[in-house]
């Protein structure tokens, strides 16, 4: 069966010996998480952020196109994308040609792009980067994340963060407790419902004992169709289940539409370091996003208990203005931020970052990833933002 574990975390070297004094460990089930929902399942439309890390350094200038931009052609002859290629927004920015879904939520004012996000003093190693972004201290390493101090402030309940493989990362990591881990290995779901099936049916033979087991494979059964999504709705294969990033999402759907009561998810896509050969590579990458975000969302909105989730994708930096001699970009600074949701004020949120004022060949951030998260926590789920980002920040304006 699928289970939930905790104290199996990714952490930067930074924060390793500062984590012994997590919350009570120990193991949760898919039936201790439907006890939790039965027991306080949230009102429709409660707040719940969805965080979604591009690990490798998305390029944001083939992610969020400036085609209009001469400076953007002649910095990457051989890569740019031309009017007639991208996923047009308006006159000057199109998205990559991949993301026809996200291009048709932004025309629908549910598509949020925080232009030119980052922080002072940027570092291109993305193990550093990272480490930033996921504990919001640019200045120095610290041992906590962002979410681990909010969830250190709110409780010692790990179910209130989840995150969607089988580690926690840095950024759910609290000196007290941390997020839970949901991991997407199990018991093939074909054996495990033929078996249960099988087990659960009644027969006047039993013993009261055997009776009491049959009953509680029923039971699993009844927690299964639960979380298969609203209604009892089973898993047919609907997510796509070559594209990681759609079935970790299906999982999170299915805990949202369930009534689980957690507040803050947590998932990931790797290999966005293209050095080389960028565009096929960033094709198929922005391909998978564009298809998960885009079925998560319309999930999301077709149930009540969906239509107040946020999603907030992101990743460590983008890449250099100018292409490298590989046709691909090196590590760069800031790049994009997208939020998306029912609640989204959609459009352009941050002044557009100068392709010809540039920082050592990189792009000056704009907008500060801190205040981004503030906005996450103030609005997004009803939280103090100053336990996880400091005091002085402020929103950016991209929630209702």
């Amino acid at each position: 069966m699928v289970q939930l574990t905790r104290r199996s975390l990714l952490v930067s070297g930074a924060g390793v010996a500062a984590v012994g004094g997590l919350a009570a460990s120990g193991v949760l089930t898919w039936e201790e998480l439907h006890r939790r929902a039965g027991e306080r399942a949230p009102d429709a439309g409660t707040g719940t952020v969805v965080l979604v890390t591009l690990y490798g350094g998305n390029d944001g200038l083939s992610t969020l196109v400036p085609y209009a931009d001469p400076a953007y052609h002649d910095a990457r002859p051989d890569l740019a994308f031309t009017a007639d290629q991208v996923q047009r927004l308006d006159d000057r920015y199109g998205l990559n040609p991949e993301m026809k879904g996200l291009a048709g939520l932004f025309h629908a004012n549910k598509l949020a792009i925080v232009r030119g996000v980052g922080y002072p003093k940027p570092d291109r190693s993305h193990f550093r980067s990272m480490d930033i972004w996921q504990t919001a201290s640019p200045s120095e390493p610290v041992p906590t994340g962002w979410i681990g101090r909010w969830l250190d402030s709110t409780g010692d309940d790990p179910v209130r963060a989840l995150n969607i493989g089988a580690t926690v990362p840095a950024l759910a990591v609290g000196a007290k407790t941390s997020a839970a881990a949901l991991s997407l290995a199990g018991i093939p779901k074909t054996s495990l419902a033929a078996s249960a099936k099988a087990l659960g049916a009644a027969d006047h033979a039993d013993t009261p004992a055997m009776a009491t087991v049959r009953t509680s494979y029923r039971s699993a059964q009844i927690v299964g169709a639960t979380f298969a999504g609203p209604a009892g709705e089973k898993d047919d294969g609907a997510a796509d289940r070559t594209n990681p990033l759609a079935r970790q999402l299906d999982l999170v759907a299915r805990c949202i539409l369930a009534g689980v009561p957690t507040r803050i998810y947590s998932v990931s896509l790797g290999g966005f370091d293209t050095h080389s050969a960028e565009r096929d590579t960033q094709h198929r990458l922005l391909g998978a996003v564009d298809t998960a975000l885009t079925a998560f969302h319309q999930r999301m909105q077709a149930d009540p208990r969906g239509r107040g989730t946020v999603v907030m994708m992101y990743t460590e930096f983008g890449r250099r203005v100018h292409a490298n001699a590989s046709e691909g970009t090196d590590h760069g600074t800031a790049g994009p931020v997208f939020v998306l949701g029912d609640t989204v004020r959609g459009g352009f949120h941050g002044d557009e970052p100068s392709l010809t004022d540039l920082d050592q060949g990189d792009l000056k951030y704009t907008v500060d990833f801190r205040d981004v998260y503030h906005e996450l926590l103030s609005k997004g789920i009803g939280a103090d933002p100053t336990p996880s980002v400091g005091a002085g920040r402020r929103d950016v304006g991209f929630l209702a």
